[in-house]
């Protein structure tokens, strides 16, 4: 990360993984890091304050004993690597020709959603905001969109308009991202509104791949989007912890692990 032209998205979330990883970080150590001010830092560390991510301290800052949901413009940065590798994985296991294709909110699916741009005979139906803004503008695949209440966390669209806009259309794949995969927990996510209307997507669909960087295996969080046994394919890479990947295996989904 030792850019001079690192974004404050990507700053940021680099600080954060130094947070989960030592507990604390020194704005100093930062600023060299990252070839900026420390002024600069200071106001990244007030941004990620303000939005109680971390505590500031004299001179740094410490991790919040909190378990938060991390908004997607600052996970961006995270795994990028690995996040393309599976989005072009994906993009290989579409079928060809006529498709009609699900996808739900995420870095990955996001940048799946950029490798089909250029697709013809293809049909999106998302919840996601920042989905449709790539593709609104692309002459030759047709776009559908969900109804909702915005959710600022993840930019997705959730609630019972996208639960009922959701109903009544069929897919025959989607594409699905998620903040945990375990055979103990199933797909999981932070938010229960959220978990429910990606989980009437999975139900309309007649394929379920799931987009999972190696960090999010074998992790449970609040609320269950579906059972492991919902899905046909699980997508990741190969810091994924081989018990989990495993244990997902064995109840029944094909995984997917690249980089290996």
């Amino acid at each position: 990360m030792a850019q001079s032209t690192l974004r404050r998205a990507d700053r940021v979330s680099g600080i954060l993984e130094r947070l989960a990883t030592a507990g604390s970080v020194d704005a100093t150590e930062l600023a060299g890091e990252f070839r900026v001010s420390p002024a600069t830092i200071r106001r990244d560390l007030q941004v990620l304050e303000d939005q109680r991510l971390l505590s500031r301290t004299h001179g740094g800052a410490v991790a919040v004993d909190v378990a938060y949901e991390l908004p997607v413009r600052y996970r961006i940065g995270q795994h990028r690597e690995e996040k393309a590798l599976i989005a072009q994985a994906v993009a290989k296991l579409l079928p060809r020709g006529p498709l009609t294709l699900g996808l739900t909110g995420g870095t990955t699916t996001h940048l799946l959603a950029r490798l089909l741009a250029e697709r013809v005979d293809l049909t999106v139906v998302t919840n996601a905001l920042n989905i449709a803004a790539e593709l609104s503008l692309r002459p030759r695949l047709k776009l559908i969109m969900t109804g909702g209440v915005s959710r600022t966390q993840s930019y997705e669209l959730v609630g019972p308009i996208a639960d009922q806009a959701l109903k009544g259309l069929n897919m025959a794949v989607a594409v699905v991202g998620v903040n945990g995969i375990s055979v103990r927990g199933g797909l999981t996510t932070h938010d229960e509104i959220e978990a429910n209307t990606n989980a009437t997507m999975i139900r309309r669909a007649d394929r379920v791949i799931v987009v999972a960087d190696g960090s999010k295996v074998g992790k449970v969080y609040l609320a269950e989007i579906c059972p492991v046994a919902d899905i046909a394919t699980l997508v990741t890479d190969a810091s994924a912890d081989p018990a989990g990947v495993e244990a997902i295996r064995r109840a029944g989904a094909e995984v997917i692990v690249v980089g290996a």
